[in-house]
């Protein structure tokens, strides 16, 4: 006998956003990432960011944009300067507002592909006092696929370039950042599992990057890469 279904309608709900309620703040580097469920730290030498639950992606729970907070601030510790930053696939624009703390004086253009985003990084930068803008220590934020916006080709070359997605799309886009990272920029990648890292790096090295640090955190693999000086 089949067992019984019960069948119960839902109104409509926006699940993304219900999933981040009431999730942990963490604390990576010098930042403290939390909800407005739980207040900031208000210490010295802590960044706080205030994130709200939202369809965009990038709270910092996930294991790769803790990593990129942890390597963010590697890259910092090791003597990486950037003035001109971009990060691709933003989400909340949670990286590029970490990366324009470690680098006050860059000037950030944050991108993704979803047009929900925009509205979340806008609204994210000015919860975190981060200036909307085209001078030192602001953030723009565009709706693009990859690097393929006017304003991205405009500002570059980039000295980091910050791209936490898919594995996918990394290998696709490996020579576009190759001609969008300055010789000696740096390239942060994230979004992929160890079992891909091997894949994301050939591509990237055909495009002119060597490896200089890596971060594993459970699957996944972060990535810093520097762009060779003579790279052609």
């Amino acid at each position: 006998e089949s067992p019984a279904l019960a069948i119960e309608h839902l109104p409509p709900t926006d699940w993304v956003t219900l999933s981040q309620q009431g999730i942990e703040p963490i604390r990576e580097g010098p930042f403290h990432v939390h909800t407005p469920d739980f207040p900031a730290l208000g210490q010295p030498g802590v960044r706080d960011l205030l994130i709200p639950a939202s369809r965009a992606f990038g709270t910092g729970q996930h294991a790769t944009t803790a990593g990129c907070l942890a390597m963010l601030t590697a890259m910092k510790a090791r003597g990486v300067t950037a003035r001109n930053i971009a990060d691709i696939g933003t989400g909340t624009g949670l990286l590029a507002f970490a990366a324009l703390h470690l680098w006050p004086r860059g000037l950030a253009t944050a991108s993704d592909i979803d047009e929900v985003c925009a509205p979340v990084v806008i609204e994210n930068a000015v919860l975190n006092r981060i200036p909307l803008g085209a001078g030192p220590g602001a953030v723009t934020m565009v709706i693009a696929a990859g690097l393929d916006h006017p304003l991205l080709e405009a500002r570059g070359s980039y000295d980091l370039l910050i791209a936490n997605i898919l594995a996918g799309p990394l290998v696709e886009l490996a020579r576009d950042f190759g001609a969008a990272v300055a010789p000696s920029g740096s390239l942060l990648l994230a979004g992929l599992l160890t079992t891909q890292e091997r894949a994301v790096r050939r591509a990237c090295t055909r495009a002119g990057f060597r490896l200089a640090a890596r971060i594993v955190r459970g699957d996944w693999s972060i990535l810093w890469l520097r762009k060779r000086r003579s790279y052609a």
